[in-house]
């Protein structure tokens, strides 16, 4: 598998690629903009300290002290480790206007950001378990 990072240090990596790295469910919510169920995924009851990093490309993306029980059932956080970390976009899928999320250094779809978070920010980023994967200070990923 080739890894390209421009200047821009962006992944790139082609659509075969992809698909052997990733599963056929992350590969479906990352590269196919798909979500999983709701309640399904294997963080969204998560209450294990670490950083979640991006499934595709391994950046750092949100830290679980900003993660918080939307009642969504998709693991919702209160802001990235750093702004860098993700991009946004408009979404106007599924005959909905909301603001899609990408992770910033492979443009994996991660998820969608809404104006209904707690205070101070008010930001939730519901994220999909599939397009994550957490790191914990014991070990590598979990």
């Amino acid at each position: 598998m080739t890894e390209k990072l421009e200047k821009t240090g962006k992944v790139e990596k082609t659509d075969r690629e992809w698909r052997a790295l990733l599963s056929r469910e992350q590969y479906y919510v990352t590269r196919a903009a798909g979500t999983e169920r709701a309640f399904s995924g294997r963080y969204h009851d998560c209450k294990t300290p670490g950083t979640y990093l991006c499934v595709c490309c391994g950046q750092a993306l949100f830290d679980a002290d900003a993660k918080f029980d939307s009642g969504t059932g998709w693991p919702s956080f209160t802001a990235p480790v750093r702004a860098e970390a993700v991009e946004t976009r408009e979404d106007r899928s599924l005959w909905m206007r909301r603001t899609e999320v990408l992770c910033a250094r492979c443009d994996a779809h991660l998820g969608h950001v809404f104006d209904d978070g707690p205070p101070p920010g008010g930001q939730r980023y519901c994220m999909n378990s599939a397009a994550l994967l957490l790191k914990t200070a014991g070990n590598k990923d979990s």
